[in-house]
Order: structure tokens, then sequence, then C-alpha cells
């Protein structure tokens, strides 16, 4: 029976893979605290980005970044719950006055998968087949390999886009490794793609933990399960997206690699097409200073008015 004060109320989406995000995070907050798992709270929220889910229209057309997160962000800054738990890919890179992102767990992995009931990988596509995406990221990704393919619209959740596969909605799709994980769902990838080929989007496969600004209550709570590495990982290619004003009208591309205290950041901006691409790395102990330096040679590279050029 839950405690009528719980210890601490998570907030999250509906979609499975939220759903296990945030019992994940309820079942290591249990265990760093002594307290009972049903002592602490989840509470579903439903967010403009879920509710658009049957229009099939890509997240650029319905606002970008946040409309996953937006009303998660209002309950926790009301007070409603005490903590928010984010897929951290989806957080706008201006986060609302009044909330931080205190915790991250260690990341999942960070590749694309390809998925198809038809072909083993991309090459393999026949000309003009179906790619079934809704991240302009991806499919520029997939138009620089493959400049025939055929861009279909394809939302949902995990189980819904693998379900259009079947139904013949597209010929093949990508979808994050690290959500098929947490959903025992890996042995669906048909081949998962290289990270430097294929740069995930920035943030992808870390479970981000947003707290209220000055609470430390709660921020106290979090902070055994922050993962140092990620931590500086995701803050590195936030700062980057920041610089570049990236949201999911840009296709914008991160990888980082950890050795010891050194990080490594490399960045991709890529036209609309995939024609045009642009790539800067830097390395340093600092993760902010390398996102800056990042997105300013991946600015300087494409020019002031890259965005105008490339991205209409």
């Amino acid at each position: 029976m839950q405690s009528p004060t719980p210890f601490a109320r998570i907030g999250t989406r509906g979609s499975p893979l939220a759903l296990a995000q945030a019992r994940l995070v309820r079942r290591l907050l249990s265990a760093a605290h002594g307290v009972a798992e049903e002592d602490i709270a989840i509470t579903v929220i439903s967010t403009g980005g879920d509710r658009s889910q049957a229009e099939n229209t890509t997240l650029s057309d319905i606002g970008g970044k946040g409309v996953f997160t937006k009303e998660i962000d209002e309950a926790l800054l009301a007070g409603q719950i005490d903590i928010g738990v984010h897929s951290s890919k989806d957080v706008a890179t201006g986060l609302p006055p009044g909330m931080v992102l205190s915790a991250f767990l260690e990341r999942e992995d960070i590749r694309d998968a390809f998925i198809s009931v038809s072909v083993n990988n991309i090459d393999n596509l026949p000309d003009g087949a179906r790619f079934g995406t809704s991240s302009i990221r991806r499919a520029a990704q997939a138009r620089r390999l493959r400049p025939d393919l055929r861009i279909v619209p394809f939302r949902g959740n995990v189980h819904t886009r693998l379900q259009k596969l079947l139904d013949g909605v597209a010929d093949a799709t990508l979808l994050a490794m690290a959500g098929l994980n947490r959903l025992g769902e890996a042995a669906r990838a048909t081949a998962i793609l290289d990270a430097d080929a294929f740069m995930p989007a920035p943030a992808q496969g870390a479970i981000g933990i947003a707290t209220r600004q000055g609470d430390e209550h709660f921020a106290a709570i979090v902070a055994p399960l922050d993962h140092a590495p990620t931590h500086a990982a995701i803050s590195a290619e936030r700062t980057m997206l920041a610089v570049l004003d990236g949201s999911c009208r840009t296709p914008v591309g991160a990888l980082s690699a950890i050795a010891g205290n050194m990080l490594t950041l490399k960045g991709e901006i890529l036209s609309l097409d995939g024609q045009t691409t642009f790539r800067a790395e830097a390395s340093g102990t600092d993760p902010e200073a390398i996102g800056q330096q990042v997105g300013k040679d991946l600015l300087a590279q494409a020019g002031p008015d890259w965005q105008t050029r490339f991205l209409s």
C-alpha cells in the first residue's frame, strides 16, 4: 500500500518506454535511500507531444524540442510532482526558469538501430524505398547515404513504429538502441549503425532527472543516481546544441567519448537533404567549454546564415 505522503513523486509520460524509465529511477531511489518502491509515487502526465502522435506530423511542425516535457515541467514547477524523468534528447535546449537537470543515469547504448522486415541494411533497400522517420536528423543522415530514399512520416511509441513496419507503412526505419534495450526489444534491431557514421542526437540514450532550482532536498535525493561521466557528456552536447540554436528543426548529431578525465566531443550539422555536412571536434576537461568550442567551430564552417541556406 502506497504511503499517504510519498517519499518522492515522479512525473513521467505514459508511453511504455517512459514508464520503464520512471520505474528504473524509482528502483534506484529505493535502493539508494532504503525506502520501499511503493512509497515513491509515479504520476503519468499527458504531454502535447503524446497527444499529437496520431497526427503523424514531424516534431518540428508541432513545436520542436519540449513538446514531450512541457506539461511535466509545469507540474514540477507547480509543486504537483517532485522529480521529472525525461529522455534527455527530448529536453528543450533552454530550460524553463526555475528548473534544473540535477542528475543523469548512466547512459545506455547511444547508437541508432536500422530496422526492416525485408533487408538487412540500408544499402540493400531498393531504389526509392520508403524510409520511415519523423526525425530530420535521421532523414538527413539516411539521405546522405541514399539520396533516392522517400521519407515518410513515422511517429508513435516504439511498439507503434515497429507495428507500422509490419503493416507496410515503410520499408525501414531507425530507432534508438537505448529505447529498444530498455523495453527488452533489442532483438528487433536488424543492424546497429556505427555512431561515427550516423551520429546520434545530442543527449541520446541518457535519462535526465529534473528538479526545481533551489530545491536542495530533492537535489540531494537524486544526487546518488547521478553518473558523472554521463553528466559531463550531456553537458557538452547540450552546450553545443545551444550554441547552434539547435532544435527538432535542425539536423544535428553529437558523439562523446570519455577517457579518464578527458572528454572528446564530435559534432555535425547537416542540410536537410544530407548532401552538405560540417563536422568539428574538441577535447578537454571542461564540458561546457568543449561544447562551446565545437558549436563555434561548426558555425564558423557553415557560416552565420547556415540555417537559412541549408534548412529551407
